[in-house]
């Protein structure tokens, strides 16, 4: 995936996340977000993943958000690997 395409999901993600009433308190709550955050933030890619890891947290959140933007269901993981800084984690 391209970093574009990747960018591109990453904003889609935030704008469901934000125009989402049940997810957007559990993503400010849990990260220490605050709504300028989502506003500011949106191009830094440190952000972007974690936003993105966010949201992978929970499956149903990734059905619904790939479901809205019709994206396959693996797009998230995509995209957080094609960002600048997103290469896969090894928690060993």
């Amino acid at each position: 995936m391209k970093q574009e395409v990747a960018e591109t999901i990453g904003l889609r993600a935030l704008a469901w996340i934000a125009g989402n009433e049940e997810v957007l308190p559990v993503f400010l709550g849990s990260t220490g977000a605050g709504v300028d955050d989502l506003k500011n933030r949106a191009q830094d890619p440190d952000f972007m993943i974690s936003l993105l890891d966010f949201l992978m947290m929970d499956d149903a959140w990734v059905q619904a958000f790939c479901d809205h933007a019709e994206l396959p269901y693996d797009a998230p993981m995509s995209a957080r690997s094609a960002l600048p800084g997103g290469a896969e984690v090894n928690w060993t």
